[in-house]
């Protein structure tokens, strides 16, 4: 039991990085992408593979993970500059599209269909951490610094010109604001701290296939968001934790037929959604600090 409840916590701080690089963007900057489980991907692949091939160290691997996406969101940001709205949400989805391809094809990197097998455990200071314990903290460890780092930047003027394109990109624009930049800058800081997670994701599992970074991840990750809140600082944990919790109450509901589980769950997630959208459309998190204010 122990064992499962670590499981549990750890790839919920997993998840948490990721809701909260992707409402970062969707919440704060208005820009909403279906491709963010390609810098999740990406990040763990590049993770993966430097510890294969060159040093298992995260002061290594990390760096290397977010470098990669910072580069790749390049490739989504472009469109950012010219495009906003449902059009963007379209090219996110080419990109996300896209990716599955190449992560499926290339198998000098990823391994193709077959994924990366064998991949050695973090080394933090020539310690290898297998430990459950010492992996939650050191999932922890990543986790409270993207929250760090994120509410410092929304603090800034940065933060504050993302409020601005979001609330109305053609009055930021009359008042000098540089969109472009702004925008490909916010997309690049997502990507990166994103690939944090894909790296400690690697590193956790120790293996990895295109199957963890398909369009349905992308698609729950939204809905982390999305429920818990968008636009807060506490929404994405929220939404996290609870669609991290469902999947096992699910489990120790014995009446449930345990083969359609699955099916069960995405049915969950999806009513989840419609009756928030009704009821609260700001989300748990979102309402109660609309309500506060």
């Amino acid at each position: 039991m122990l064992a499962y409840l670590l499981n549990l916590a750890t790839l919920a701080c997993i998840n948490a990085v990721l809701a909260i690089t992707l409402n970062f963007i969707m919440g704060y900057a208005g820009i909403f992408s279906l491709a963010h489980a390609v810098f999740f991907g990406v990040g763990a692949y590049t993770a993966a593979w430097f510890a294969m091939h060159v040093s298992a160290s995260i002061f290594l691997a990390i760096p290397a993970a977010m470098l990669a996406a910072a580069l790749l969101s390049l490739v989504l940001a472009l469109p950012a500059l010219r495009v906003r709205g449902e059009y963007f949400v379209a090219a996110s989805l080419g990109l996300q599209v896209l990716a599955v391809t190449v992560f499926s094809e290339w198998k000098a990197f990823t391994g193709g269909l077959g994924g990366l097998i064998g991949i050695p455990p973090a080394s933090l200071f020539g310690h290898d951490v297998t430990d459950p314990v010492q992996f939650l903290l050191l999932a922890l460890c990543g986790l409270v610094p993207v929250m760090l780092v994120t509410t410092a930047l929304l603090r800034t003027s940065f933060g504050r010109n993302l409020k601005a394109i979001r609330d109305s990109e053609s009055a930021s624009y009359a008042f000098g604001k540089n969109v472009a930049a702004i925008k490909t800058l916010s997309v690049a800081i997502s990507a990166a701290l994103a690939a944090i997670a894909g790296a400690l994701y690697a590193f956790y599992i120790g293996f990895i296939n295109v199957e963890s970074f398909m369009l349905n991840t992308s698609v729950l990750l939204m809905a982390m968001v999305i429920i818990g809140g968008t636009g807060t600082l506490l929404g994405p944990i929220v939404g996290t934790l609870l669609l991290m919790l469902l999947p096992s109450l699910f489990s120790y509901m014995t009446f449930l037929p345990q083969t359609q589980i699955g099916a069960i769950q995405q049915m969950a997630y999806g009513l989840a959604m419609v009756l928030l959208m009704i009821f609260r459309p700001g989300g748990i998190v979102g309402a109660r600090a609309r309500k506060s204010a």
